[in-house]
Order: C-alpha cells, then sequence, then structure tokens
C-alpha cells in the first residue's frame, strides 16, 4: 500500500466543514491567541474538548498542560475576525477587534462569541506536525441567537440562528 499524497488528504479534509474558533491564552493584559478549525468535544464527564494547534505555530510554546485555554466559538457576522487570528500581525493588533473580559481561568473571553468554552489544559500529546491539547472546561458561555461559522472547502459559511 503506498502513502497517502498530503494535497490529496488536505483536499479531502477540505471537505470536511468546521466551526471557526479563535482560541487564546495568557490573560487580558497579555493575551496570546490563533484561528482554529481543529476543535471537538472528547467527553462530557469531565467536559473536555482537543484543540489542535501546529508545532511550528509562533503560538505553540504559550500553550502548555495547566496553562488556560479558551475557545471562542465565532458567529456568522466575524469572518474579518478570523482572518485576523489567523494573519502574521501581532497579538496586540489580533485583539484590536472585539470585546474582551475573561471567565474563571482569566483567559481572553471574546464576549460576541457564539459559544465560550474557558479551560484548563490538562494533556498535550504530540503527534505528526500538530499538538494535540486537551483541556477541560471550568465555565462556559451561549449566546442563544447568533448564527455560526463554518469553514468548508477552503471558504466561510454562515449559518442563520436558530428559530428557538
Amino acid at each position: 500500500m503506498s502513502a497517502l499524497e498530503t494535497s490529496a488528504f488536505r483536499d479531502a479534509m477540505s471537505r470536511l466543514g468546521a466551526a471557526v474558533n479563535i482560541v487564546t491564552t495568557g490573560t487580558q493584559a497579555h493575551p496570546i491567541g490563533f484561528t482554529a478549525s481543529a476543535v471537538c468535544s472528547v467527553t462530557d464527564t469531565p467536559p473536555t474538548l482537543l484543540v489542535c494547534l501546529n508545532r511550528n505555530s509562533r503560538v505553540r510554546e504559550f500553550f502548555n498542560e495547566g496553562q488556560p485555554l479558551c475557545v471562542n466559538v465565532l458567529s456568522s457576522a466575524q469572518q474579518a475576525l478570523s482572518n485576523q487570528f489567523a494573519s502574521p500581525i501581532s497579538m496586540e493588533e489580533r485583539f484590536s477587534l472585539g470585546h474582551w473580559s475573561s471567565l474563571a481561568t482569566g483567559a481572553p473571553v471574546l464576549e460576541e462569541a457564539v459559544a465560550t468554552f474557558d479551560c484548563r489544559i490538562s494533556q498535550c500529546v504530540e503527534v505528526g506536525t500538530h499538538s494535540v491539547l486537551f483541556a477541560v472546561v471550568e465555565a462556559l458561555r451561549v449566546n442563544q441567537h447568533l448564527g455560526g461559522l463554518v469553514y468548508f472547502n477552503r471558504a466561510y459559511h454562515p449559518l442563520a440562528p436558530s428559530e428557538s
């Protein structure tokens, strides 16, 4: 069996739609953050998420076991914020958009997020080019009336808010 071509794998993965998130650590005084779509639930007992982060990312050194990690799920109106956090600009410039506060861990929380999962990193596992960060949720917030933002086929797609 031959090795799978990286480009073929990436093309297929582009068809796996995912929520767009801003993942943060640090504090409001010294915030760190990046855009991520590789975020998912692991278990609800205890409530745990995983986040994948490229090992070569300039922010990787700040995401370690015991540190805070906050997943801010973006709304359909926040494509510019996603692009800003994915760009090579400074952290100060990244955090210039949006309104930021904190919950239990002190990590930056985006007030306008669809949902916020305020966590503490319990484990880091290195797999290939990425670090898989497991994070136990300590607090959360949900904005019921906002639509979501997904990334599918290398493009953003808005989701309408639920009718309930």
